[in-house]
């Protein structure tokens, strides 16, 4: 479980995990501010993904209410979820 709030730390472990799970290594093409389901490079289950990702690599818990897009539709938007969460439990 990470707990570091460093906005490149958070940024950087994000963009690994979509790297390497949906983008197969090819990272060239990630815009962080880009929204990861218009581009195609996550579905529903993707979310899914990535919210199991954030709660075990944080130790976060991600509500229900807060499976919108404006807290994971993007490396941006992800690492601005994930440091207000952090900030919220320190």
């Amino acid at each position: 479980m990470q707990t570091l709030s460093n906005t490149m730390t958070v940024a950087d472990d994000i963009r690994q995990f979509v790297t390497d799970n949906f983008l197969f290594g090819k990272s060239a093409d990630l815009v962080d501010g880009e929204s990861l389901l218009d581009r195609g490079v996550i579905d529903s289950t993707g979310v899914l993904e990535l919210i199991q990702f954030i709660e075990d690599h944080y130790g976060i818990k991600v509500e229900d209410e807060e499976a919108i897009p404006q807290n994971l539709d993007s490396v941006t938007c992800l690492t601005n979820y994930v440091r207000t969460k952090l900030a919220a439990i320190a």
